[in-house]
């Protein structure tokens, strides 16, 4: 069929119709909504259209193989392709539905002819303005003319990019058109049932114009902007209105000048604006998503000629339930922002201390009774300041709305929320003691595991989520993290206030003992000194393209010890990665050619035991830091007292700082042995014939995938959505702080102190450095030079190797006391976090210079 009604199109129908066709279909049913009458030509007919002219399939080819980088050959390939459509003549058969339809509204009438792809107004993608519209298009020669301008605009150069930008393979779209009769109105505009600035789902914003839509899509007039909430006007900002677009009688459209006195009249009154918006959330209700809806004045009758998706709003979590709440995300604490698969969060879930609720594929905390309690609110604030002080500045903000309100104290059980745990003594072995029992408890879990399959295998896992917990939860555990963060904040406090020296602590920590994480950066420049002289071994690292690579090492001159270094490296640090708290991510050792490029770095930059002498030369300048701020404080009035304390408060943070980062490194190895065992299990049922392939499995969550392995029954669709889920979530930027209404909270730095131009962050390990910016937005992309500084959103442990190359640190993400910071500290690196879009302000290869002890960047070249 080559023609259907919109009034007969289901919403369903989008392989039919198009997405635009499909949602006008939609809109047509809703009460109360008028929808110009009109008609679709189907996708039959493109493909009708596509098969006369087989060449197009080797322009697409063309076109899949070409670098998307490379503007000039996408834009003469995707021209001729649309040259070639427009010259197909349209088939009798065809021309003859189209013409017996415009028959029905009458052939002399004006339509607008509109572009539907079957990739458009998705939840996921909305396509808008990648396809091409006409208005006001008469006479049906002209309509047929039009009709095959619609169909070869899926190859316009903008509509290539977007598809390649979001995944979508060119041969999997179709067009359809929808032919549509020409509305003529006072005024028109976009409504957006949610606040497309600040994501709030309980205000409703209108942009308006007079005359055809067509002067605000183009940038021609600045709209009228008006807010909504709860059935009235709370903002409003009216334009001068200079010009507006407006059809001509015999077809097409020209701009006309607005009367001086109507200019700054606005396009709607009040009323009109409210009850446009109560229109639009009844059309939001039947979607079932926020809307953005184009809308035309007819007579004082609103006629709605297209509604899609918002599809840039941050997902809200679930709550169960009708009253404020507020999100703080989970990513931006762990240095991981990326979103995560459905297996991966389920896992960390089922793992974590706190209950931790998904949205948009990240994980949040919900925070809201603590926010409304005054005994735990204060605690609250100060520990989530000190980790991120945008966190603690969005959460005052929406205190200060008055979102969430106050409720009693509860009565005291046991120490406030948010109360510190109480002291222990600056004793080493604690510290020794805590990593005997987490190495214990991962070989245990390591060999009781082995003998487990099945749903058997899921049913320990339940336990060993509660042995991951208890040891997580270890009061000794727990107290020795806070010990060597409060010493911190303590040294950095008094030594600012006695001394007037700012971030103290961030020399004294240097070559701390037992941090895993800085031990593992050294301990690949290691493994570099045993493969620097290897001539044949560097050669062949060099061309690595596959993870066999360790098999054929050993059949190079010196190749099995190369080979030994790097699998003892992998032994103690191969469940490591990028992005290591979603159990999906591949580890280094299932993957470990992620490490050459970094390997062969340090083969380059260094010379043969850096990685001793790097550790030495940290700790002596932590000794001799040490030495003169107690020289200093003894010169002072109370000196010794002040000294004494200082020394015990040295003692200590160098006893705890270092076992910040063993917990996370504890948590991971559960984790690889946990992955192991459900890669296993992926395994048995890919080979059963129930999944694909095995990595299928990570988009279930824990708990489905146990059901998988007890029914042997896929659901290959919910598997499909949530592949496309997981690709549009990339798009998709995760705020620090989320309401339940939707609005996204990011927080600001007020601060006078920085000079005009510069990029303001935190301050977390001291020290001004100059240099070459490396943007690197994927560790095994890496190529760095010593000197150059690296900018990246977010470092996590994984990180740690590519720090001994480098100068300087910038991140997006990050606080005082995250993985980043402590070992920039650790290593002495001048670095600034929390530094908002630095990716796109810093460009790759500029000269910038970071103030690690006052939390700026300059832009110097």
């Amino acid at each position: 069929m080559y023609v259907l009604e919109l009034h007969e199109v289901e919403e369903t129908q989008v392989a039919v119709v198009g997405g635009k066709g499909a949602h006008l279909g939609g809109l047509s049913r809703i009460e109360g909504v008028e929808v110009p009458g009109g008609f679709c030509v189907t996708t039959d007919a493109f493909r009708r259209i596509m098969a006369q002219a087989p060449e197009i399939d080797d322009l697409l080819d063309q076109l899949s193989r070409s670098n998307p980088e490379d503007r000039e050959a996408v834009r003469g390939i995707s021209a001729q392709i649309r040259r070639t459509v427009e010259g197909i003549a349209i088939p009798g058969d065809i021309a003859e539905a189209i013409s017996r339809a415009l028959g029905r509204y009458g052939e002399r009438a004006a339509y607008a002819v509109r572009s539907s792809a079957t990739a458009e107004d998705l939840p996921t993608a909305s396509f808008a303005g990648q396809q091409d519209t006409y208005l006001n298009v008469v006479g049906p020669q002209e309509i047929l003319r039009h009709v095959s301008r619609c169909w070869a605009s899926l190859f316009t150069e903008r509509a290539v990019t977007y598809r390649r930008r979001n995944g979508i393979d060119h041969r999997t779209v179709q067009m359809a058109v929808v032919v549509q009769q020409m509305a003529f109105p006072h005024a028109s505009g976009v409504l957006f049932t949610a606040d497309p600035v600040t994501g709030n789902r309980k205000v409703a914003a209108v942009d308006a114009g007079f005359g055809l839509g067509e002067a605000l899509v183009s940038g021609l007039v600045n709209p009228d902007v008006f807010k909504v909430r709860d059935g009235e006007v709370i903002a409003k900002a009216i334009a001068a209105k200079r010009s507006a677009v407006q059809a001509l009688p015999a077809g097409g459209t020209r701009e006309v000048a607005i009367d001086s006195h109507r200019q700054e009249q606005p396009a709607l009154t009040d009323e009109q604006v409210v009850r446009l918006v109560r229109l639009g959330r009844r059309i939001e209700a039947h979607f079932g998503r926020p809307q953005d809806i184009e809308w035309c004045l007819v007579d004082d009758g609103f006629q709605i000629v297209q509604s899609r998706p918002i599809t840039t709003l941050f997902p809200v979590p679930e709550s169960g339930d009708q009253e404020n709440h507020v999100y703080v995300s989970v990513g931006h604490g762990q240095m991981m922002t990326d979103p995560m698969r459905s297996l991966g969060l389920s896992m960390w879930q089922l793992t974590a201390m706190v209950p931790m609720h998904e949205a948009g594929g990240r994980l949040f905390v919900d925070v809201t009774r603590r926010l409304a309690s005054p005994g735990s609110r204060a605690g609250l604030l100060d520990v989530l300041g000190k980790g991120d002080p945008l966190v603690r500045d969005a959460l005052e903000t929406v205190l200060d709305d008055d979102f969430v309100p106050s409720l009693p104290d509860p009565d005291p059980a046991g120490p406030p929320a948010g109360a510190p745990p109480a002291p222990i003594e600056t004793d080493p072995t604690i510290v020794t003691g805590l990593i005997e029992r987490s190495r214990a408890s991962v070989a245990a879990l390591e060999r009781d595991i082995r003998t487990k399959t099945g749903a058997e295998l899921f049913d320990f896992l339940l336990e060993a989520f509660e042995e991951h917990k208890r040891v997580l939860s270890d009061p000794l555990n727990i107290q020795a993290i806070m010990a060597g963060m409060e010493a911190t904040w303590w040294l950095n406090d008094k030594l600012r206030e006695w001394l007037g020296e700012k971030n103290a602590a961030d020399t004294l920590t240097l070559s701390a003992p037992d941090n895993i994480t800085s031990e593992m950066g050294l301990a690949l420049l290691d493994v570099a000194d045993v493969i620097r002289s290897l001539p044949e071994v560097v050669e062949f690292l060099r061309g690595v393209e596959d993870e066999g690579f360790l098999d054929e090492l050993a059949k190079l001159p010196g190749g099995t010890g190369a080979r030994d270094a790097i699998e003892a490296y992998l032994d103690q640090y191969g469940m490591r990665c990028v992005g290591e708290i979603d159990i999906t991510r591949p580890r280094w050792r299932e993957r470990p050619s992620t490490l050459v490029p970094l390997i062969l770095d340090n083969v380059r930059n260094f010379e043969p035991g850096a990685a001793e002498r790097r550790f030495e030369q940290g700790r002596q300048k932590a000794l001799k830091k040490e030495q003169d701020v107690l020289s200093r404080l003894r010169s002072l009035p109370d000196g010794d007292r002040k000294a004494d304390e200082a020394q015990r408060m040295i003692d200590r943070v160098r006893t705890f700082i270092g076992y910040r980062e063993y917990p996370k490194y504890g948590i991971v190895s559960r984790y690889f042995v946990y992955k192991q065992a459900l890669m296993g299990e992926a395994e048995r049922l890919v080979r059963a014939g129930v999944l694909a392939e095995r990595e299928d499995v990570f988009h279930l969550t824990f708990q489905e995938f146990h059901e998988l392995v007890r029914s042997h029954r896929a659901d290959g669709r919910l598997i499909r959505r949530r592949k496309e889920a997981f690709r549009s979530y990339h798009a998709l930027t995760p705020p620090r702080v989320l309401t339940s209404d939707g609005e996204a909270v990011s927080g600001v730095y007020r601060r006078e102190d920085v000079p005009a131009g510069a990029l303001v962050g935190l301050p977390v390990s001291a020290g001004t450095i100059e240099g070459r910016a490396r943007v690197i937005l994927d560790l095994a992309e890496a190529d760095l030079e010593p000197g150059d500084i690296l900018v990246t959103p977010f470092t996590d442990p994984s990180w740690s190797p590519v720090f001994v190359a480098i100068a300087g640190m910038v991140t997006e993400v990050g606080g005082p006391m995250t993985h980043g910071a402590v070992i920039a500290r650790e290593y002495g690196l001048p670095a600034v976090v929390g530094v908002d879009r630095a990716t796109r302000l810093i460009r790759d290869g500029q000269r910038i210079r970071v103030h690690g002890t006052e939390g700026y960047v300059e832009i110097l070249l």
